[in-house]
């Protein structure tokens, strides 16, 4: 046990660092090849927040652990809007930009309500899987297109659209809280370069270790491996999300942690359970995921709602999500 809970801790400092250190040198680069900053937050670091996700979740399916990579990605999802947006509204309510509004929160909305009906026949299929990668690809363009006002990829922008503003501190913030998290203070092509190979390397090494005693841990104190997704797997791949979500809200930045944590949720889905499901079809039962679903579901409409009647989430809409988040666990606990 103690060797599993070891290879735990040593792959989630993995997962953390090389979730940090690509992120720093993939928005680096991109900034420095000259990609508008909008770009940069809505691709660059919404993609690159979700690799410890994606990361563990293939290591588990290549290993026959689909149990483990569906309850990674829920669990995930679960964790990022009753944990996370929940602690960041009670530290510094956020205000929700316009655009969010109109543009993500449908999309929350919409991948929360797709994974119930793609499990409806038990097994989410390679051809299901394929489906939501490339719905990731079309999101990502419509996402951009829309930000941007329709103007042409590259046209020069003389004065910044609050989208822009908004994504360029974004980015900026993002490659500083990855430097806090201990990632090199570098610049130039090569060194970023590196930086960006280092952190994928440190992403891959430690989604191996971190299944593996995920595993042993589930096996070692009679866990079933989809409640050790939905917890321990899933909190620990949401650590870049956390760290970057609390810094933000303790700098007065809340409104970037709410666009990160929903564009995580978006991207879990249409990303990780895509990817997974592209490499091995994933099995799972609406009936034994009743408590997962719904309080995925509950916690997506609460948020969405709060989000939008207001556009701003207050200090008591962030300590319920966080009640319904330790409901939850209570209600796993008690399910055995």
């Amino acid at each position: 046990m103690l060797l599993h809970a070891t290879q735990l801790v040593l792959g989630g400092t993995f997962l953390y660092f090389g979730a940090e250190w690509l992120v720093k040198g993939s928005a680096g680069l991109a900034l420095a090849f000259g990609l508008r900053p909008l770009v940069v937050g809505l691709t660059v670091v919404a993609y690159g927040t979700s690799a410890p996700e994606l990361t563990v979740s293939l290591a588990a399916v290549l290993e026959g652990r689909g149990a483990i990579a569906l309850g990674n990605a829920v669990g995930s999802n679960i964790a990022n809007l009753g944990l996370i947006l929940g602690l960041t509204a009670i530290i510094s309510p956020p205000r929700v930009e316009g655009g969010l509004i109109w543009r993500e929160i449908p999309f929350l909305v919409g991948t929360a309500a797709v994974v119930p009906l793609l499990l409806l026949d038990g097994t989410m299929s390679r051809l299901e899987g394929a489906l939501l990668c490339a719905a990731s690809v079309g999101y990502s363009v419509w996402v951009i297109r829309s930000a941007r006002g329709g103007a042409a990829a590259g046209a020069p922008s003389p004065r910044p659209s609050p989208d822009e503003r908004v994504a360029l501190e974004a980015a900026r913030e993002t490659e500083a809280d990855a430097e806090r998290a201990g990632a090199p203070a570098v610049t130039g092509k090569p060194r970023l370069a590196l930086i960006t190979l280092v952190g994928l390397a440190l992403l891959v090494f430690g989604g191996k270790v971190f299944v593996d005693g995920a595993v042993g841990v589930a096996l070692g104190v009679g866990m079933s491996e989809r409640l050790v997704g939905l917890t321990i797997v899933a909190v620990g791949t949401s650590l870049p999300e956390l760290a970057t979500s609390m810094i933000a809200a303790l700098r007065g930045h809340s409104a970037i942690a709410v666009g990160n944590v929903v564009g995580s949720n978006i991207f879990n889905v249409l990303i990780i359970l895509g990817g997974a499901a592209l490499v091995r079809p994933l099995a799972g039962s609406p009936d034994a995921m009743a408590v997962d679903l719904i309080t995925l579901g509950a916690l997506t409409a609460f948020a969405a709602i709060a989000m939008r009647t207001e556009r701003i989430l207050r200090r008591a809409e962030g300590a319920a999500l966080l009640a319904m988040y330790a409901a939850f666990l209570v209600a796993l606990v008690l399910a055995g």
